[in-house]
């Protein structure tokens, strides 16, 4: 899919706002004959490179521009049998909430959408990002929930919204794409909860997998945290083509730990007006 941006230029990605989605090719590929015809079509275009977020690996000798690790769950069993197989500690931490008087419900409706931006504005600013814009989950309602593809986990504590999931199911897949807290009520472990109860209505969908999205190889924290599921580790690798190079290059500029600052300290209201302005931007 084309991006196509005044910040960042014009370029082609497999695929825009995922964590992975390997290219779609019709028949039987000849080779490498389907990436000609990419990069072809790119120089035609006039994008700046060509990104491929891969679940499986290229050749050795191409080089991968960055790594992530993903985490998938198998959900063939009963829901008896995959929470047996989550880790103790898992499962302490799920009993502690609903000790806690923590609930968690399922719903597909706008209102559910909506509280679930408030609590994802809180935890992008502690995480230093700036907010996707509101429009952006509008448009995941109006195309994926509405439809009968997602659903929307809230967890609740004294009649508060505290933390939540946003997961897409579609052909005997659930994704766990989006999470957010409400990080004044941590010790609650609202977010095991929320997670317990995203993969117990995505065994009821009929899915028969649970993947976890992509992680930050130094990001051991969420790692753990979703390995104690008894989810399968699996490599994702992102390649980019340069096409002014003609050549894949393997060096991913870091954000720098200031900006990470500046948007940890900002104020909510112009957190949201920056993902407003920017999210757009970097697909």
């Amino acid at each position: 899919m084309e991006i196509r941006s005044l910040l960042t230029g014009r370029r082609g990605v497999s695929l825009p706002f995922t964590d992975y989605s390997a290219p779609i090719l019709g028949g039987e590929p000849n080779g490498h004959d389907w990436m000609l015809s990419v990069i072809r079509h790119g120089k035609a275009a006039g994008w700046k490179y060509i990104e491929i977020r891969n679940p499986m690996p290229f050749p050795d000798s191409i080089p991968a521009f960055s790594t992530y690790y993903g985490h998938v769950l198998d959900l063939s069993g009963t829901e008896e049998s995959v929470k047996a197989s989550l880790r103790d500690s898992t499962k302490r931490n799920i009993k502690k909430a609903v000790k806690e008087g923590v609930t968690v419900s399922g719903y597909t409706t706008e209102e559910s959408i909506r509280e679930f931006f408030r609590l994802n504005c809180l935890t992008r600013k502690e995480h230093g990002l700036p907010a996707q814009p509101f429009h952006f989950f509008e448009k995941i309602y109006e195309h994926v929930i509405s439809r009968g593809l997602g659903f929307v986990a809230l967890a609740s504590y004294k009649g508060m919204n505290i933390g939540g999931a946003i997961c897409f199911h579609y052909g005997g897949k659930s994704i766990y794409k989006y999470g957010a807290s409400d990080r004044a009520y941590q010790h609650l472990r609202a977010n095991n909860l929320a997670m317990w109860e995203a993969i117990r209505l995505s065994i009821r969908q009929g899915c028969k997998s649970f993947c976890f999205g992509r992680t930050e190889p130094g990001n051991q924290g969420l790692m753990q945290f979703k390995s104690g599921w008894g989810a399968k580790e699996q490599t994702i690798r992102y390649y980019r083509y340069d096409l002014k190079t003609d050549k894949f290059v393997c060096h991913e500029p870091q954000v720098r730990a200031i900006h990470r600052k500046i948007f940890h300290f900002m104020p909510l209201p112009l957190s949201r007006f920056a993902g407003k302005v920017l999210y757009r931007h970097v697909g």
